[in-house]
């Protein structure tokens, strides 16, 4: 792929090029990235100044920068190069990026899933649906970017503008037909998918989250809302079970179907059932009923699997093998993953993060569970964002029997300030239900030790992360392996009390006073 700076210029009111023509092949917003032949666009970020790194970007092979007019004095020093001055870099950089790899979401089948919950399990679904039709998939999301065989780890849930050309066109390359990509309001809002085409965009639900940075859920449903727009998106498959949802049906501009469990759904999903196994529904849709199953638990994943059933079949995948395709996907890392370490309760790792998420999670387990059995609910909430949301996140953990308040990525933030405001959404709630333990492994140690055989333990919010940061320091640490560890730990000790002659029995060794 090639296309001179003058080219790049024409397309955007108000450019101009300084300097000499050049051939791009790349573009990068991180010097570190850039490759000879590239050139950089320099912008201010919230933790770094772009400007700062033009040398460093000419030194790895830039061809040129892209810079706003209203920094063009910050390189002036600079030798002579060639500079592309654009009214504004954020706003450009993807129209900028679609032409440098050549608009390569028009070549494929683009499925944009956006909502608060939800987007990940969709795409993974509908990429199992979309296999088993025989078609070549792409995945973009919070998990990972996966180009047909080809497989790279995820630093945002939606890549920024010229990562994610760059990735959409090696998936051209690559003869990858249809690609699920997890469209999140940070980056609708930072214009990380302005130029991007979608055939189809998918809308989960709505639930407060990201307040401390779009404000008001009236910001928040806007920003989400733009993924729906006529130029960007051609086809809306909407769930009208949510409020937001059915507010976006009456408002989008384009042809749309809606899908939930009310009566006047398109696609009206019926008779529910959940069980360890997964969950199985049926689908309604005019004079036709689907019986769909799926692996992962919960019966949010219903309105997960309908929504990849409707994207399927609309890009032409015969409904009997979307079922089966959907059927196959055994699991999504992270997503209601039971961990089975030799634990005698059931112990599940899920991603959620946001209160109507851990409350729907921990009311699910509790349905799987025998009349008394009672949940340990693990989790916390994570430094630097969604403040105002705490107290509501600490309440939605305290409706377990049992809350172990911990950390989750506290980052810059002091872990134990995290955790009193937690503990706001729990002032109601009898003391003996609320457990701190500052240490995450200590914390799921703790649920895993104390639950019996008839209980679940619930351990939320970082799903299928391996690393947590404290201060500036990042290590290692795998909720799935703390359990392996903590079961370890159980056997030990239940192994110690037999050989003692002093073996507790279940009910004293567990906490259910």
């Amino acid at each position: 792929m090639a296309i001179l700076l003058s080219e790049i210029a024409a397309l955007i009111d108000g450019a101009r090029l300084i300097g000499s023509d050049q051939v791009v092949h790349g573009i990068s917003h991180d010097s570190r990235k850039v490759e000879p032949g590239f050139v950089f666009a320099a912008m201010k970020g919230s933790n770094q100044n772009g400007y700062n790194f033009i040398q460093t970007a000419l030194n790895m092979g830039a061809v040129g920068i892209v810079v706003a007019q209203a920094n063009l004095d910050t390189i002036s020093l600079l030798e002579e190069i060639s500079i592309l001055i654009v009214p504004s870099v954020r706003q450009n950089l993807g129209i900028i990026s679609c032409a440098i790899y050549d608009n390569p979401s028009k070549k494929i089948n683009l499925v944009g899933i956006t909502g608060t919950n939800g987007k990940t399990t969709t795409s993974f679904l509908l990429d199992s649906a979309l296999s088993a039709s025989g078609i070549r998939t792409g995945v973009i999301g919070t998990i990972e970017v996966r180009s047909a065989n080809k497989r790279y780890g995820s630093t945002y849930t939606t890549p920024e503008a010229p990562d994610l050309q760059a990735v959409l066109a090696e998936m051209v390359e690559n003869d990858v037909e249809t690609v699920s990509m997890e469209v999140s309001s940070h980056g609708i809002d930072q214009m990380r998918i302005e130029g991007t085409s979608f055939r189809i965009g998918i809308f989960t639900n709505l639930s407060p989250e990201h307040l401390d940075y779009h404000g008001t859920m009236e910001q928040y449903y806007y920003a989400k809302s733009r993924l729906f727009e006529a130029n960007r998106c051609g086809f809306v498959i909407i769930n009208i079970d949510d409020t937001w949802g059915r507010r976006l049906a009456h408002q989008v501009q384009v042809p749309r179907v809606t899908f939930g469990t009310s009566a006047d759904a398109d696609y009206r999903i019926e008779n529910t059932k959940v069980s360890t196994d997964g969950t199985k529904f049926s689908l309604i849709h005019k004079d036709s009923i689907f019986d769909l199953s799926t692996h992962i638990v919960g019966s949010i994943n219903a309105l997960n699997a309908t929504a990849a059933f409707i994207a399927a079949t609309e890009l032409g995948a015969p409904a009997e093998v979307v079922i089966q395709g959907i059927s196959q996907c055994s699991s999504v890392d992270g997503r209601f993953q039971l961990v089975e370490a030799g634990q005698p309760s059931m112990v599940v790792v899920d991603y959620a993060h946001t209160p109507d998420s851990i409350a729907n999670l921990i009311s699910t387990v509790r349905s799987l569970l025998p009349p008394n059995g009672k949940v340990f609910a693990v989790g916390g909430a994570r430094g630097g964002r969604d403040r105002l949301k705490r107290p509501s996140l600490g309440a939605a953990l305290a409706s377990a029997d049992c809350a172990i308040l911990t950390t989750d990525n506290p980052g810059n933030e002091d872990p134990e300030a995290i955790i009193t405001q937690l503990l706001l959404g729990t002032l109601d709630m009898p003391p003996q239900k609320v457990h701190i333990e500052l240490s995450r492994s200590s914390a799921i140690e703790y649920a895993v030790m104390n639950a019996c055989e008839s209980d679940g333990v619930v351990i939320v919010g970082r799903g299928h992360e391996t690393t947590i940061r404290i201060g500036e320091t990042t290590s290692h640490l795998d909720d799935r392996e703390e359990v392996a560890r903590a079961a370890r730990l159980l056997a030990a000790k239940n192994k110690s009390d037999f050989n003692s002659t002093s073996q507790l029995s279940q009910s004293d060794n567990c906490a259910h006073a």
